[in-house]
Parts: C-alpha cells; sequence; structure tokens
C-alpha cells in the first residue's frame, strides 16, 4: 500500500491527496511557466511560486495518483492563450496555483508549495534552463538541464505504461482570466 499525503492551497480550502512518492521532481524554467507563474502571482492574496532565480517547482504524479478531497468548486483553469495546449489549475478561495497539466497528459505537474516546507519533496534536476537569456544566475546543486532529456521522458513514459495506457480526467469550475 502507497503511502498518502494531503497538500493543499495557503487557505486549506482545496485539499488534495497523493498516493507515493512521485515519479520525477523538477524546477522549470521555460518561458510559458515563468510567464503563468508572473501573471498568477497578480491575482489577490496569490503567493509568486517562482524560485529566486525563476524557476517553477513541481512535482510530477501520475493522475491515477491524485484525488482532490475538498475544494473542487474552487478549481479554475488558466490559460496563457485560449489555444494553449498547457493549462495552470488555480485554488480561486486563496488563488493558490494547484497544478499544471499538458492537454492529453496523463500525469499533473503538482506545485511544490502544496506540501509543507519541512515535507516538501526536493527537485531532481532544472529542465528548459535554455530558455534563460542568462544562465549564470543558477545554482549548480542540481543538473541544470537546457531541454527535456531522453531520461526525462523515459520517467514520463514508464508512468504512462504503469498507468495501463490511461489518462484520467480532472474537471475544474471554468476558467480564470488574468
Amino acid at each position: 500500500m502507497l503511502e498518502t499525503t494531503e497538500i493543499g492551497c495557503s487557505c486549506g480550502h482545496t485539499r488534495l491527496e497523493v498516493q507515493g512518492e512521485p515519479f520525477l521532481v523538477v524546477e522549470c524554467l521555460c518561458e510559458s511557466c515563468r510567464a503563468a507563474a508572473a501573471r498568477l502571482a497578480t491575482l489577490p492574496d496569490a503567493d509568486n511560486i517562482l524560485t529566486s532565480y525563476g524557476a517553477t517547482p513541481s512535482a510530477d504524479y501520475r493522475k491515477d495518483r491524485v484525488r482532490i478531497t475538498s475544494g473542487q468548486d474552487t478549481l479554475k483553469e488558466f490559460r496563457l492563450k485560449s489555444d494553449a495546449g498547457t493549462r495552470r489549475v488555480v485554488a480561486t478561495c486563496c488563488n493558490t496555483p494547484v497544478f499544471l497539466e499538458l492537454n492529453g497528459a496523463h500525469w499533473l505537474c503538482l506545485y511544490l508549495h502544496l506540501w509543507p516546507e519541512e515535507r516538501r519533496p526536493k527537485p531532481e534536476l532544472r529542465t528548459m534552463t535554455g530558455d534563460l537569456a542568462d544562465q549564470s544566475a543558477l545554482p549548480t546543486d542540481i543538473p541544470n538541464l537546457k531541454t527535456h532529456s531522453i531520461a526525462f521522458f523515459a520517467k514520463l513514459f514508464a508512468a504512462w505504461v504503469a498507468m495501463g495506457f490511461r489518462n484520467p480526467k480532472f474537471e475544474v469550475n471554468g476558467k480564470l482570466i488574468c
């Protein structure tokens, strides 16, 4: 039996349970993640989820290992453009970014600030550093990859195989404009 961890938004209204450990913990530095995080940080009472060097840290979980236990009614999607292939889902009770989901993906990127600091998963690598104009300010504590690596895609594929090639849906309640 996998250990279950409860995580949630800043105010505690929206809660999730995750089973086991994430299959990957990353800090993304792509232009899209940085732009979306910056825009979401402008919402009332929202926390800025970017690190001091502009990364968005997240834990990647198979969708079948994530369950929303409360606050489903507060979840709204945000897209940088109406036709964007990624959506960020926000708990509007306190404007906490909760996860990123790619169209057709079998996993969710749950933002690390949802965990209490003492139990927060540690990033294994930074990805998409090639999107930065200047990479010299990045820490060297973990690998700083210019793009996604073959190992990155291998972990995604292995997670999909383990799920039996399924892709559960996560419903939200409308769109968030900011």
